[in-house]
């Protein structure tokens, strides 16, 4: 019985070592991996590298190679149970540091061994062998360790060699070949009509298709242009999500790359600007690329077909007449969810940086006038927006010919739609494409602790909010941190473009405090929304505000009239809204310029804004302003909520703010609505009919 016991366990661990191996493999690894150069130590001559695992049971087929149009490949099949094997050396290239005179010698072995760590994380090969440098032969031990990152998306191969007894191993980071891999361009600092507007605007177009389902092309945009980001951006979706960007120097380069996306193209009249935005409709609806007469023999040479020809077409036609025909052509054929205000500038200018988005929407593009005495234009475009799916997305911006925000925002609003701007908005096919971090919180820099009262002294207390969200201005101007700081978050990054987002909030420092705007889930106005349609943009703003770690929020009205002499004051009614349908903020903040809505509840207070700093402000004359609202407002402590315009960098704030003495005591946003909670020396105030 012993016997056959003994026998019994002996067949059994024969099956178990087997089995054990197998459980160590990593299949994760399998596949091609390629170096992020910029990451790794440079290699000589041939300055890439690239390895490829092919796992089978105990055996590993690993293949190296090095270099493009001189190259180095090195092919090991070996077993991973930690036996050593004999491999054949036939080629004296020594890889790793062509520049040494250091060869291997051919007909000698080199003598590995491989095992698995951690359950298949860790890789470790065992080489041995024989080099031979000027003086001789000499026996080199390489010590080879891949390590699959947590999130399985990169893999660390470090070598240590027996020669190097003091220097740091040398180190490659590598990625999975097919991923994260993208084209860019540098575009031009010129958008007219009669110069390279059309260029830039076939290129725009053409982003939109090939980023329709993947990020595949990426702008680096002038620095003039109004959202200054994009070498930010780009640099951190090369650190920190590994993409790997390769230059596209011009138009037919970059058709040649991306024709099998392109199924035709339309031309644009040069005589008529208005055709260019129609010829963005049709680009998303037929997979076409917007040209002017000039590039057709650009597109026959690539032998793309012309769908739409727009050239006199329009010819004498106003604005409403052209757009009353593209939506009788193509409006059924369109997104619900988004359409599209190709406005701005106007005349012999466009900047068309959000036409990529709207072309991977399909979504129906115009910059049709939202005021009343526009009557054509203004009938379609109520049309249009009855016709929308409800909490729709009103993308671009308005004309600055034609209409004012408050105008565009309000018609908007009374279909319970939400504005996100501006016609400037660049590259969002690309990031809308590209998610967060695995594991990726959203965590913003709150600074109140939980059970702590905030008992404000007898001072004036100043805090201030960048306008316009983070888009524009000050975030990648000097100063930033420097100072407490609230920076106004558009919330509708959180799905369309999530890895923005994440880039925001990664590169945020202590002193930045991320805050909700505006007032909803996109750019609205709370007095022009139906009131059966508000409860349900403020149920969505909540659940944004949630995701973001978002505790205050920021309302603005102008659709009864301008920041001075409209009235930007709220109703009861609408601030009940927010109180009721908001339950888990600290505290609201209003208007843009100063408004005059306060109320406190439950220790949590709206505050307006008293102080708007303009751009062309002086240093001198914006701290005389704060001391004369000092000297009016005597009741301590005075809570003083400043509004900084986009264009001023936190460093010339932080000048101001260094000059107005010591009753002054700058705070971040939070510890500011805090104490006004416990404090409320305002006086409550709403719009009165």
């Amino acid at each position: 019985m012993l016997k056959q016991t003994q026998v019994l366990c002996f067949i059994l661990a024969l099956n178990i070592i087997p089995l054990f191996a197998v459980s160590q493999e990593n299949v994760k690894l399998n596949g091609k991996w390629k170096i992020l150069t910029e990451k790794s130590t440079e290699i000589d001559l041939y300055k890439y590298l690239s390895i490829e695992f092919q796992q089978n049971k105990q055996t590993l087929t690993l293949i190296q190679s090095w270099g493009g149009r001189r190259s180095y490949n090195d092919t090991v099949v070996i077993k991973t149970n930690g036996k050593t094997q004999k491999i054949p050396v036939q080629n004296r290239v020594f890889p790793t540091n062509v520049f040494m005179g250091l060869s291997m010698k051919v007909g000698s072995y080199r003598e590995m061994s491989a095992h698995w760590e951690q359950q298949g994380k860790i890789l470790k090969v065992k080489e041995v062998c024989i080099v031979l440098a000027s003086q001789g032969k000499f026996p080199l031990t390489i010590n080879h360790t891949y390590v699959l990152s947590e999130n399985k998306e990169t893999i660390s191969y470090t070598l240590s060699r027996s020669s190097r007894l003091e220097a740091k191993p040398i180190n490659y980071l590598l990625k999975k070949e097919n991923n994260n891999n993208a084209y860019f361009m540098k575009l031009e600092s010129d958008w007219k009509i009669d110069s390279k507007l059309d260029k830039q605007s076939m290129l725009i177009g053409l982003q939109g298709l090939v980023n329709r389902n993947a990020a595949n092309l990426y702008f680096l945009y002038p620095e003039d242009w109004e959202f200054n980001y994009t070498p930010s951006v780009f640099n951190f979706y090369k650190d920190k999500k590994n993409f790997t960007f390769r230059e596209l120097k011009s138009c037919e380069q970059a058709i040649r790359i991306f024709r099998s996306f392109i199924k035709g193209y339309v031309v644009w009249d040069k005589k008529e600007r208005t055709s260019l935005i129609v010829a963005f409709t049709v680009a998303g609806l037929e997979d076409a690329l917007v040209v002017s007469e000039e590039m057709i023999p650009m597109m026959e040479k690539f032998g793309i077909k012309k769908v739409e020809d727009f050239r006199g077409k329009f010819s004498g036609q106003s604005d409403a007449e052209i757009y009353q025909w593209a939506y009788n052509k193509y409006w059924k054929r369109c997104s619900k969810d988004f359409v599209l205000w190709m406005g701005g500038e106007h005349g012999k200018v466009m900047k068309p940086g959000i036409a990529d988005w709207g072309i991977s929407k399909k979504a129906f593009f115009n910059d049709l006038s939202t005021v009343k005495k526009d009557t054509a234009e203004y009938e379609l475009a109520k049309k249009i927006l009855s016709e929308m799916n409800p909490m729709s997305m009103v993308m671009g911006w308005h004309s600055y010919k034609k209409d004012k925000e408050r105008d565009h925002v309000k018609l908007t609003s009374s279909y319970g739609h939400r504005v996100e701007g501006l016609n400037t908005l660049p590259n969002l096919s690309f990031s809308s494409n590209v998610p967060i971090s695995k594991g990726f919180v959203f965590k913003n820099h709150h600074n109140i602790e939980a059970g702590k009262v905030y008992k404000p002294e007898n001072k004036v207390y100043i805090t201030c909010v960048q306008t316009d969200g983070l888009g524009l201005g000050g975030w990648t101007k000097p100063g930033r941190g420097e100072i407490p700081y609230a920076w106004e978050v558009i919330m509708n990054y959180s799905w369309m473009a999530p890895a923005m987002m994440e880039y925001f909030y990664t590169e945020a420092t202590p002193n930045d405090y991320f805050i909700g705007a505006l007032s909803g889930p996109g750019y609205m106005y709370p007095k022009a929304v139906p009131p059966k349609l508000l409860p349900s943009l403020l149920d969505e703003t909540n659940r944004l505000m949630k995701l973001l770690d978002l505790k205050v929020f920021e309302i603005m009205d102008y659709s009864e009239g301008a920041t001075v002499e409209g009235n930007t004051e709220l109703t009861k009614e609408v601030v009940d809204a927010y109180y009721k349908n908001m339950p888990d903020v600290i505290g609201f903040i209003n208007g843009y310029a100063p408004a005059f809505t306060f109320t406190e509840r439950n220790k949590i207070p709206l505050v307006s804004f008293d102080y708007y700093l303009s751009r062309s402000k002086t240093e001198e004359d914006a701290v005389a302003e704060l001391h004369e609202l000092a000297a009016i407002n005597k009741n301590r402590p005075y809570f003083l909520l400043v509004h900084i315009r986009e264009w001023s960098d936190v460093t010339r704030v932080k000048r101001i703010l260094s000059k107005l003495g010591p009753e002054f005591e700058t705070v971040p946003l939070d510890v500011f609505l805090k104490m006004a909670g416990e404090a409320p020396t305002f006086k409550e105030k709403f719009l009165e009919r």
